[in-house]
């Protein structure tokens, strides 16, 4: 859900993940800590994909030396979203009791990499220093010093003992041209006020209900909704296309040690498996015409 105040001097981004980021856990089998690292960068993303037209898509890129390795996401205009986590079975002790160490796993000597792809020969692409690793600090950081718009970010995912997540979700506020440092004063201490975004987003079942708690003073209007899902774009046609353009040796060393030919989908874990008689159609020379 996207809203802009009726003076056009401040937007506001607001998401419930929950179903999505659970898809994410199921199908990269992840830890607590990195559900909610590769959950948080998933939000994000999709929030940040509102922003691209039809034909546009984006790719952000975490990397910060700790022991989740990079985490990598992709979001389409259509609400969209996949990504992965390097190393998913990767576990820290909590901080304290239900507090993920996200930081300390994703680590802090590194950059976070925002790359647009709007069709043109080139892709925007910035990059900034990671400022803590808890990856809502960073995009904020990101937004200021990469787009020059300060931002106030929110991300939480909430794990429970099963493993599964029960709430995910996401806030943006950005400060737009003309914003007075006294609105955004109050509506930066009524989001503290709320507490984490995990517990305000599980009391609520509607995202409306929050805007005006957010809001508070400021007359606002509700400009977009979209549902939001993991999927992945990959398909067997794809990886077919992969496939006829490898070099025989790949193929033929692939096929010795295995008698069949896999490949995994490194978004969405999906295995395609082909026969060495299917390899060999896909190889096959087409007849010209």
């Amino acid at each position: 859900m996207k809203a802009i105040s009726r003076d056009g001097t401040v937007r506001l981004m607001l998401a419930r993940t929950t179903e999505l980021v659970e898809e994410a856990r199921r199908l990269h089998h992840t830890s607590p800590t990195a559900t909610a690292a590769l959950g948080r960068a998933l939000t994000a993303a999709a929030m940040m994909a509102t922003d691209l037209k039809s034909d546009e898509f984006l790719t952000i890129r975490i990397a910060g030396g700790g022991p989740l390795g990079a985490i990598l996401v992709a979001a389409r205009s259509d609400g969209t979203v996949r990504g992965y986590v390097h190393e998913p079975c990767v576990d820290l002790p909590e901080q304290e009791p239900g507090k993920l160490d996200v930081g300390a796993a994703v680590g802090r000597d590194g950059f976070l990499e925002v790359v647009r792809d709007m069709g043109l020969r080139t892709p925007f692409s910035g990059s900034v220093p990671l400022v803590s690793g808890e990856i809502a600090e960073d995009f904020a950081y990101y937004f200021t010093v990469s787009e020059q718009i300060p931002s106030l970010v929110s991300l939480g995912v909430r794990v429970e003992r099963d493993h599964r997540v029960s709430i995910a979700g996401g806030l943006i506020i950005q400060a737009l041209p003309g914003a007075q440092d006294e609105a955004l004063s109050g509506l930066e201490g009524r989001v503290l006020a709320l507490g984490p975004i995990t517990t305000w987003l599980g009391g609520r079942e509607a995202l409306e209900d929050l805007l005006p708690e957010v809001f508070g003073p400021i007359e606002f209007t509700v400009i977009d909704r979209r549902p939001l899902a993991f999927r992945c774009q990959c398909s067997r046609e794809k990886v077919e296309s992969i496939l006829a353009a490898l070099s025989d040796e790949d193929v033929q060393q692939a096929l010795q040690q295995q008698g069949h030919l896999e490949v995994v989908c490194h978004f969405c874990n999906t295995v395609y498996r082909f026969t060495a008689e299917e390899v060999a159609g896909i190889r096959r020379p087409q007849p010209s015409h």
